[in-house]
């Protein structure tokens, strides 16, 4: 099982295990537990594989998780090239900053769970036709067999 939530900038998930991993919104970083990672290269701890690519000046960062991967994009003006794009690989969830230009990324990568965050994310999900209600938490407890893209829209 694999829980999010969101309490104030940082995006908590947490596992089965209860390991936690944090996502600094406004810091653009990712932590596994206290261990913060904020530059390209593969990191572990607590069975949680976190790989940083650093393309155009930004960092994107592949979590391996529960055997799901996750995608964390914290800008949306970078151009989609097979560089990036073979990194970002097969994305359960995709966790992104929300704004107008976030949907052609979404778009080209196919993810079966999206999670926008920033002020923005409601621009994000209407730009999309997404009109989700507000949840605290989402838990994501099995496979993913969505044919369609589903869409959370966490609590600020």
């Amino acid at each position: 099982m694999i829980e999010l939530a969101n309490q104030g900038n940082i995006l908590k998930i947490k596992n089965s295990d209860n390991n936690n991993i944090f996502i600094d919104t406004l810091e653009k970083k990712v932590s596994i537990e206290d261990f913060w990672v904020d530059f390209p290269g593969e990191y572990e701890k607590a069975g949680i594989l976190v790989e940083v690519k650093e393309y155009d000046e930004n960092l994107f960062y592949s979590i391996m998780n529960e055997w799901k991967n996750l995608l964390v994009i914290f800008q949306d003006s970078f151009e989609m090239k097979e560089e990036i794009t073979s990194f970002f690989g097969d994305v359960d969830i995709l966790l992104i900053v929300g704004t107008k230009n976030s949907p052609k990324i979404v778009e080209n990568i196919e993810a079966r769970v999206v999670v926008p965050f920033g002020e923005w994310k409601d621009v994000f999900l209407n730009t999309l036709g997404q009109h989700k209600e507000e949840v605290d938490t989402f838990k994501l407890k099995a496979e993913l067999w969505v044919e369609n893209t589903e869409y959370v829209n966490l609590k600020a």
